[in-house]
Formats: C-alpha cells, structure tokens, sequence
C-alpha cells in the first residue's frame, strides 16, 4: 500500500499518516473517542479511519491497562505541525510528562507520515517502537494489512516478535 503524497480533488498534496492513540488515566475510553472526534474536527486533516479499542497492559511504566487504537488521516500539515496539533490534542486532556512512560490521560503519536523518514530532536518518523509494540502493530494492521514501514518492512513480519504482549480487543 503507497502512502505517499497525492493531491485531492482541488490540487492540494495531502500526506496519508497514521496516528497512535492511547490512554490509561481517568475515562480512558471516552479520551480515545474524543481523539477521535479532535482529529476529524482538526483544521488540515481527514480522518480517515479508525481501528477497533484495544486493551493492553502498561509497558515499562506501571498504572491501569491502556485503551489503544490507530487512527488513518490525510492531512495538508506538514509532518512537524501535525505533530504540534497533536501535542495540542492531548493538551486538551490535561496530559503531563513527569517522567518518561508516565500514565497519561491522553497520548498521540505520529506513527508514519507519508513514505518519510524523519530524525530530528524533536520528531522521529517512522515512530522509533512501532515494530516492538503489539498496542501499536495491531490495530496499524487492522488499518492497512499490507502497509510497510519506511526502513523497516511489512509490518505483518514483526507481529511474531511481540505475540507476548497481552493485547484484547474490546
């Protein structure tokens, strides 16, 4: 599946991009759907798609079970504004970053934007754990079961190495 840019119907280039969302303070579910509802609502973007809920199990961190899903969206943003626009999202929730893997009320990552391959202080793309998290490679398979992975393949390849990771649909 090609995720690269395209221009829509009045010639603007839009990116097809794939979001992580998870949450595991306060109404974890509720937080999801309203990502949902922000991403649909925010200015540049389409949502596209989404995954079904998942439950799963803090990884490196400690807290209730996380609520996961995916999300698919065509967006006009560029790959660092999209960024802020999420940070902006989960901002809107009250999320704080004490310390890394802290439980959160909300939390987006950019998981693919487009075909690119981004390394700077403040952006990785491809996200860096997308082929070692089963809360990530199960719904982002649900979206697009033939999808590749900048720089790293198929995803479908990397499924065995994290079968041991408790994920349960809800």
């Amino acid at each position: 599946m090609s995720i690269t840019a395209k221009p829509d119907e009045g010639g603007f280039a839009f990116t097809i991009a794939y979001i992580g969302i998870g949450a595991n303070l306060g109404d974890a579910r509720a937080n999801v759907a309203d990502a949902f509802e922000r991403l649909q609502k925010l200015p540049g973007c389409t949502l596209m798609a989404t995954s079904s809920l998942y439950r799963t199990a803090p990884i490196d961190s400690s807290g209730d079970d996380y609520i996961n899903a995916v999300a698919r969206i065509a967006t006009t943003l560029g790959a660092p504004a999209l960024l802020a626009a999420l940070h902006g999202i989960e901002q809107a929730h009250g999320r704080e970053r004490p310390y890394r893997n802290a439980p959160r009320t909300l939390d987006l990552d950019l998981l693919l934007y487009g075909d690119a391959v981004i390394d700077t202080p403040d952006l990785v793309v491809p996200h860096p754990r997308i082929t070692a998290r089963a809360f990530v490679l199960v719904p982002l398979l649900e979206l697009a079961p033939a999808i590749h992975v900048p720089g790293f393949g198929a995803a479908q390849d990397y499924l065995a190495a994290v079968a041991d990771q408790g994920i349960a649909p809800l």
